[in-house]
């Protein structure tokens, strides 16, 4: 099997495993328990016992039962796992109701989560977003502050422009930027992975298949119940013209005796050394494929072939990435 490498997550940070688990499958965004949990706790400790040790929740996702799980599966073995932890959504009856990212929220966001994942500190802590409701510079100045209290040790943040991201690793160090990041969500090449790299920060790339898009499985015209269809980029002609691009990764996936999904993690995981593929799993069973993904290696010609097919723009409508 191959083995997980190790990256730094910024200037001098901590050294994490270079591919990334997602726990945010085994509950339920929305409220509700979601999958086998105690498949979920073995996926968590099977994945430590492989070398993947950054682990990735959020507060909100199943209303606590996500960080309540991992604390579950961390439970005994604390050193062998990098926790990363989101936090500033708010979701009521299974509805969005925005953000809360006043300090004082924050202090009681993070008492809640240490609480539930059993742990005296965080590793990572970050907001899921910003918005202009909170000036950044209170939002990350209160990270600061839990760090010097011992309540987290490093800072990140996730999905925001270039402008915040330089605003603010000006009042604190930023270890890593959360971010959706595939071959066919591109559009963030142009200024804020720039600015990232430029600041020595690491990149926590999600979404790699882009929603299953490049997973070489979707079919147009989509079940009429799939909720792709909320978004255009699965919508009528849209859909028809971006898995005809699918079918030039099917074939590298193919020839490379792969499949697409992998080829998909590996082209992330080819972008640098600050760039970490962080795959949702809850499962065991796919564990060793992914694993294997990041072991995959491009000739020049398939990587110039992956990146004019699915160059900037070429995918045609947008998911919520494309805020």
């Amino acid at each position: 099997m191959t083995t997980i490498s190790k990256i730094a997550l910024g200037k001098n940070g901590p050294l994490v495993s270079k591919l990334g688990l997602g726990c945010m499958r085994m509950s339920s965004v929305w409220g509700s328990r979601a999958g086998d949990e105690n498949e979920s706790i073995a996926t968590i400790q099977e994945a430590l016992d492989n070398g993947i040790n950054f682990l990735n929740t959020g507060d909100f996702y199943g209303a606590g039962h996500n960080e309540l799980l991992v604390g579950k599966a961390i439970k005994g073995r604390r050193d062998d796992a990098f926790i990363s932890v989101k936090f500033g959504a708010i979701f009521y009856g299974g509805q969005w109701l925005g953000l809360d990212l006043r300090p004082v929220a924050i202090k009681n966001f993070i008492n809640y989560s240490l609480v539930r994942l059993g742990i005296d500190t965080i590793d990572l802590y970050q907001p899921c977003r910003l918005d202009n409701s909170v000036p950044v510079e209170d939002v990350i100045g209160t990270i600061a502050d839990l760090i010097k209290e011992g309540k987290v040790r490093h800072l990140g943040v996730s999905e925001i422009t270039s402008e915040q991201l330089r605003k603010a690793n000006s009042v604190y160090p930023v270890s890593a930027l959360e971010i959706g990041y595939s071959l066919a969500d591109r559009q963030i090449e142009s200024d804020l992975l720039p600015t990232a790299k430029e600041l020595g920060i690491g990149v926590v790339a999600f979404a790699n298949t882009a929603e299953g898009l490049l997973t070489g499985d979707m079919k147009a015209p989509l079940p009429a119940d799939s909720y792709h269809n909320h978004f255009s980029r699965f919508q009528g002609e849209n859909l028809v013209k971006n898995l005809e691009k699918v079918e030039v990764l099917k074939h590298i996936a193919k020839d490379k005796g792969f499949t697409p999904t992998q080829v998909a993690i590996a082209w992330v995981n080819a972008q640098g050394d600050h760039m970490m593929p962080l795959v949702s799993m809850s499962r065991r069973s796919r564990l060793p494929e992914n694993i294997a993904a990041m072991g995959i290696e491009f000739t020049a010609a398939e990587i110039d072939t992956l990146n004019t097919t699915f160059a900037p723009g070429a995918i045609l409508g947008s998911t919520y990435l494309q805020r």
